[in-house]
């Protein structure tokens, strides 16, 4: 109001009152200046109402919508987990049937650890849709990317869509997290392919957008942006439709989730970068991911960690396996983790809490790595564990796991992350790593 009065300029604001007997109530308050014919300032005219009654009903209006996105998250993560729980329950029943067969249990086991890999994607579509999913981007030729990734694209679209590849040379690399890229770009294709059940064209394009004219057209500041568009034959969509696209968990497939392109969004978004869909009903769609180039000073930084070369140097040689202390308050991860690095020949130490821990490292406990989750209840967090181990041992490795992002502060910390749910194997390569004995 003030920065207004000052440049002698209208301005409506909702302000917070209070009534003589204190009663808070909602304020609309308009000013606005009024001139003589050689533009002087003669006075100003203000109004205030009081909105109290319509800024309830929007809260509630608000709330509502809240409760009804709730509503369709539920029944659509509902829909998918029970699927993927029937498939990991049901495959551990036809295992342990089948002990005495051990080709077909391992079989029954095989699927089962695919149906949980999936679930724990879903939860990473839900997070990313969130933007509380770290991402760990690295210099990327987005064409290489495609090209790559473009046959494992042409089995998902199936025999009726031909794919086609229009490809500018020359583009310059982008700072993205080239798994969550492949995410983004086979959740666009999906749509695609759902969007022509009869068969089609989708083609896949790549493109520099620079120059002021363009940026302004696209609403994106100064610099250099590499443009990944996705072009289907499509029955595209009805202008509501396109509204509430990218709207977190609104379908129109039925049952699901209903975070496709909400989760391209928040990837998107994420990357600093722009999206953008165009769509005439009965003519197509195009889905336009914009990202910032590598050396535009926009993209996001690595975050890849160094690893403790020194302290690794001493343990090789020791001529034994480092021993390896689990932090985590769930008995049954915290006995996984414990089997997966018992199995492959290090040494296990466990605690129950970020206490615990400390007790075992003040006591003397040889220890080479601390493999810690994040959330823990109690008076310590992994977080303050790791903190304190850099102050007192500040050469001890340490290896945070986690599968809720947004308990983590931002990039610019020095932390070795694994996410869950994570594989046996990415576990004991993210410890290799962290202790510098890398194959």
């Amino acid at each position: 109001m003030r920065q207004a009065l000052k440049e002698q300029r209208a301005v409506a604001v909702d302000l917070l009152n209070y009534k003589a007997d204190g009663t808070p109530f909602w304020n609309a308050l308009y000013i606005g200046p009024i001139f003589d014919q050689d533009g002087q300032l003669l006075y100003y005219f203000a109004s205030q109402m009081d909105i109290t009654e319509r800024r309830q009903t929007q809260e509630s209006y608000l709330q509502a919508q809240k409760m009804e996105a709730i509503g369709q998250l539920t029944a659509g993560m509902a829909h998918d987990f029970n699927n993927l729980l029937q498939v990991i329950n049901g495959n551990l029943e036809v295992a342990t049937l089948s002990l005495d067969d051990p080709d077909a249990a391992r079989v029954a086991i095989d699927r089962a650890q695919r149906a949980a890999m999936r679930a724990g994607k879903l939860t990473q579509q839900l997070l990313t849709f969130a933007r509380k999913q770290r991402l760990e981007p690295k210099h990327v030729n987005i064409n290489n990317l495609v090209v790559e990734f473009s046959e494992m694209l042409v089995r998902t679209l199936g025999e009726r869509i031909d794919l086609r590849l229009d490809l500018r040379p020359g583009l310059p690399v982008s700072n993205l997290d080239a798994t969550h890229l492949e995410m983004a770009l086979l959740n666009v294709l999906i749509n695609a392919r759902d969007a022509m059940p009869d068969g089609g064209e989708v083609t896949v394009a790549t493109a520099i957008v620079r120059g002021e004219d363009r940026l302004k057209k696209h609403g994106l500041p100064h610099g250099t942006y590499i443009d990944l568009c996705i072009i289907d034959e499509g029955k595209g969509m009805t202008p509501e439709v396109l509204r509430r696209a990218t709207e977190p968990f609104f379908t129109t497939k039925g049952p699901g989730t209903g975070l496709g392109l909400a989760m391209v969004h928040g990837f998107v978004q994420q990357s600093q970068g722009r999206l953008e869909i165009d769509s005439t009903p009965g003519k197509g769609t195009t889905v336009r991911m914009l990202f910032p180039a590598a050396d535009s000073g926009i993209g996001l930084g690595s975050t890849q960690q160094p690893g403790n070369d020194a302290h690794a140097g001493e343990q090789d040689l020791a001529g034994a396996k480092p021993c390896v202390l689990v932090v985590e308050d769930n008995d049954d991860v915290r006995e996984l983790a414990e089997s997966v690095l018992a199995m492959s020949g290090y040494g296990v130490l466990s605690a129950a809490s970020g206490e615990q821990a400390l007790h075992l490292l003040e006591g003397g406990a040889r220890i080479d790595l601390l493999f810690t989750d994040v959330i823990m209840p109690g008076g310590m967090t992994g977080l303050e564990l790791a903190d304190q181990v850099r102050t007192t041992h500040p050469r001890l490795p340490v290896l945070v796991t986690t599968g809720y992002m947004d308990e983590l502060p931002g990039r610019g910390r020095d932390l070795n992350i694994l996410a869950k749910p994570y594989k046996h194997e990415d576990l004991l390569a993210r410890v290799e790593a962290a202790l510098g004995r890398e194959k």
